[in-house]
């Protein structure tokens, strides 16, 4: 028996539009009537998971809000904290000046602003087209944008989170030097070719969860979980279904239960039309 989905947003969830599909946005509305819990669970800050958590009306139905990769949770219904776990400030500060040497661009937000140390540094080649990356996810999480030359000077509220962008070629060859002094504090990882993020240690999506279902009586077992990247590593192996889209990387598509269709092709309406509908 399904008692609560786990879904990923980009490129699970989202379609390469960056929308929910009139079938699935109806198939995780009827499922909700059902009693069903859904959870979106997301590398992005809850500032730009909270559109999509409106229009799938989890406030009403009570669902969740995992954001950043894990390091909160947020009650959709009630807007109330469930788990957070912040990077200590001393350890924000020297990752963020330890990025300063590399040719990459770090981003931090709070509640209002995304802050950067030049706003018109964004651009990166990504397929051979020039892509601006801080407006990008600026706009993706409804950020205004600020410019503090030493990042480590903005922090003046609690970082779930630091984003690193790149040229995926050179995040690949550095990864280790980006992430290398740090790796007993915190937790760095890729979540798409070209951002590694780092977020406190130990944390990712499926401990945030855990701690949450436990108080709510929801064993894994009765958990359904959607992904494609390697951030979503953690729900796959944590719900008692684990299904990878068909766009997904191939790491999460070796541990999963089963491969559904894309997230262009209503890949999960279709794996939940099996489980849940009738």
């Amino acid at each position: 028996m399904i008692k609560a989905i786990l879904l990923d947003l980009d490129g699970t969830l989202l379609t390469d539009q960056k929308l929910i599909s009139p079938k699935t946005k109806e198939t995780l509305l009827r499922v909700q009537e059902d009693g069903v819990k859904v959870v979106l669970a997301s590398g992005r800050p809850k500032r730009g998971i909270e559109l999509f958590s409106d229009e799938l009306r989890l406030h009403e139905f009570g669902g969740l809000i995992v954001s950043s990769n894990g390091a909160c949770v947020t009650d959709a219904r009630t807007n109330e904290t469930l788990f957070e776990k912040t990077i200590r400030l001393e350890d924000a500060s020297a990752i963020l000046d330890h990025l300063s040497t590399f040719d990459v661009i770090p981003m931090i937000n709070d509640e209002t602003y995304m802050y950067v140390n030049d706003v018109f540094s964004g651009m990166l080649e990504l397929n051979g087209k020039p892509f601006n990356i801080i407006e990008y996810e600026s706009r993706g999480g409804r950020f205004q944008l600020r410019e503090e030359p030493r990042l480590a000077d903005a922090i003046t509220f609690p970082v779930y989170k630091i984003l690193v962008a790149g040229q995926p070629d050179y995040l690949q060859s550095h990864a280790d030097s980006l992430a290398g002094p740090f790796t007993d504090r915190v937790t760095g990882m890729f979540t798409a070719a070209m951002y590694y993020e780092f977020t406190d240690l130990g944390i990712d999506k499926a401990r945030a969860l855990d701690h949450v279902f436990r108080e709510r009586g929801i064993d894994r077992e009765h958990v359904i979980a959607f992904g494609d990247g390697h951030n979503d590593r953690s729900i796959i192996e944590y719900a008692g279904i684990g299904v990878a889209m068909d766009n997904a990387v191939e790491d999460i598509k070796a541990i999963a239960n089963e491969i559904t269709l894309s997230n262009n092709h209503d890949g999960i309406a279709t794996v939940l039309s099996r489980y849940l509908t009738t």
